[in-house]
């Protein structure tokens, strides 16, 4: 074994466990002197990381977090209330290396939400960052299992309190210093122990948990990472020569497995803090940044920022994996056109998540290259490897590969979660008929490409057939003028169903871009088969924004809710 990996006991023979801690280790073996940033400066190697991370464990050892090992055993919740700091990334390896469970809590939700999660999961130790100090002093008294609270303090500040409604308060830094000092010996888990819990971001209800295995993690982290170095073509593919930052935000299922997958390549990653679009684009020049991910709407904030062009040369051919919701075609287009090239990915957060990328086909790779751009931008993509995915009717029936015919998506990947924790019921639901339905509506084609069409929530139904309004906004999203864009389904006495458009101009067209505009350049589209006249919407409505979910999604269900009965007034 490698000296810089000799804390992290491996196993023997047929019991080999795949868990966390070896991912880590092969970091250490390949690279133990690849730094890692946070924002613009180097906090340590892999081989400080290693510390810092077992200097973690001992402290929360010592403060009473138990861990378990065993077929879907829960050791002890510990929970994250952080931006993405290298801070958050320790606890991403020490607390379920320990066996205990890391809970990543979403910032963004409600007050209400954020108690309600934390109550529902029985954490019993939350590590906070300052700048939620004062949300989780006025929550504190509502944390039924909260025992101690650790804060994570950036730069000089006030003196933390001693307590909390109760609950002991730590800092950080004096908890590694004061406790960790004598490092702390892992032991090897069973793969099946839940190693990280987190929640559905709460649109329709109450957020709802999910949870994954050290297995899990690591098969997804494998294969995604097989699909990226594999099966991309070359000015796509991540290998240990990249540098990552992590635009993601680390409460939103599990950054994407991003930081697991970085920490398996052993490459340099930059961690950048609280997202300023700004602040963002220097680092990634600076840094030289090859691959990063993230929401349309974020790549969309980079893009269109006033000091975009000061960076653009110095980040061409960066590679952006986008998820979280579609890739309006003009968003792709404008991407493209400055270098940056947009790669479309597909998950959820009970898939955790990654189930589709984009990619050429090897039979496909002689195509003109406006036609791959097309296929690595504008379609969902391609199941990852060990991603069984079909697209079905209301029988599981298969719908034809056409290309045309709209059905559900439901998938079965080694590192779905297996329930709804605590809720047998929606379980039961999703996973009818021994399939994860996923709720995303789609078509296939005859070689095996998906193309998300809507969610069955935000498909619009409409005298009896479907408008998808993903399609309409790709359209919409083509105008030159349009820099964001939301069509959602609004009640009509007639048709049950019509959709309007939501346009929110770009920068420099405030004030001139008109809805006649919008339904002039659709009409274009009509005119050449690619949408039933039927399809255009009966209203535009330029607005200077739209409302975004906790994750940085436009937000439909608030959207309907306020222009419910739009159509019904007129």
């Amino acid at each position: 074994m490698h000296p810089e990996a000799d804390t992290f006991y491996v196993g023997e023979g047929p019991d080999y466990q795949l868990t966390i801690d070896k991912v880590l280790a092969h970091a250490l073996y390949m690279a133990p002197d690849q730094p890692i940033y946070y924002k613009d400066r180097m906090v340590y190697t892999y081989r400080g990381l290693r510390e810092r991370v077992e200097r973690l464990a001992a402290a929360l050892s010592a403060l009473g977090v138990r861990g378990a090992s065993g077929r879907y055993a829960m050791g002890d919740r510990v929970a994250t209330l952080d931006w993405n700091t290298h801070w958050h990334y320790e606890a991403y390896l020490a607390v379920p290396m320990m066996g205990a469970v890391l809970h990543t809590i979403n910032v963004r939700l409600a007050p209400v939400e954020i108690t309600y999660v934390i109550n529902h999961a029985q954490d019993k130790v939350l590590i906070v960052h300052q700048d939620f100090l004062p949300l989780v002093e006025k929550l504190a008294p509502e944390l039924k299992t909260v025992e101690k609270i650790i804060v994570l303090r950036e730069g000089e500040g006030p003196e933390l309190p001693s307590k909390l409604a109760g609950k002991e308060v730590y800092d950080y830094e004096a908890l590694l210093r004061d406790y960790g000092g004598g490092g702390f010996k892992f032991e090897e888990l069973d793969e099946n122990t839940v190693a990280a819990m987190c929640y559905t971001s709460g649109t329709t209800g109450l957020p709802k948990g999910t949870y994954h295995t050290h297995r899990q993690i690591v098969l997804h982290a494998l294969a995604v990472l097989a699909h990226v170095a594999a099966f991309m073509p070359p000015e796509l593919r991540l290998d240990y020569t990249a540098t990552f930052m992590h635009i993601v935000p680390m409460f939103h299922v599990y950054s994407w497995g991003l930081p697991y997958i970085a920490t398996l390549l052993g490459v340099k990653q930059v961690y950048p803090g609280r997202f300023d679009a700004g602040y963002y684009l220097k680092l990634l020049a600076e840094h030289r940044v090859t691959h990063t991910a993230g929401v349309p709407t974020i790549l969309y904030m980079l893009l269109t920022h006033p000091d975009f062009p000061r960076y653009r040369d110095r980040i061409r051919g960066l590679v952006f994996f986008v998820g979280g919701s579609a890739l309006p075609r003009g968003l792709a287009k404008l991407a493209w056109e400055n270098g940056i090239r947009a790669v479309v990915g597909y998950g959820m957060t009970e898939t955790a998540p990654v189930l589709t990328l984009a990619t050429v086909r090897r039979d496909l790779l002689d195509l003109p290259e406006e036609a791959r751009w097309e296929l690595i931008a504008q379609r969902t993509g391609l199941p990852v490897p060990l991603v069984q995915l079909r697209v079905v009717d209301e029988r599981m029936n298969d719908v034809p590969r056409d290309g045309r015919t709209m059905g559900e998506i439901v998938v079965r990947a080694p590192w779905i979660t297996r329930e709804y924790y605590k809720d047998p019921e929606k379980t039961a639901s999703a996973w009818r008929g021994g399939w994860f339905h996923t709720g995303d509506i789609a078509v296939w084609d005859e070689r095996g490409y998906v193309t998300i069409m809507d969610r069955d929530k935000d498909v619009i139904k409409s005298g009896g057939e479907w408008i998808s309004s993903l399609r309409l906004e790709d359209l919409i999203s083509q105008h030159p003028a349009v820099g964001e864009v939301a069509v959602i389904g609004v009640r009509h006495p007639k048709w049950g169903e019509r959709p309007i458009a939501l346009v929110v101009p770009k920068p420099g067209y405030e004030g001139r871009l008109r809805p006649e505009d919008i339904i002039e350049h659709l009409r274009r589209f009509v005119e050449q088969g690619v949408i039933p006249k039927w399809w255009l919407p009966d209203r535009v409505l330029i607005v200077s924004e739209l409302p975004k979910t906790s994750v940085g999604k436009v937000n439909k269900r608030a959207l309907r809710e306020r222009y419910a009965d739009l159509l019904e007034r007129e």
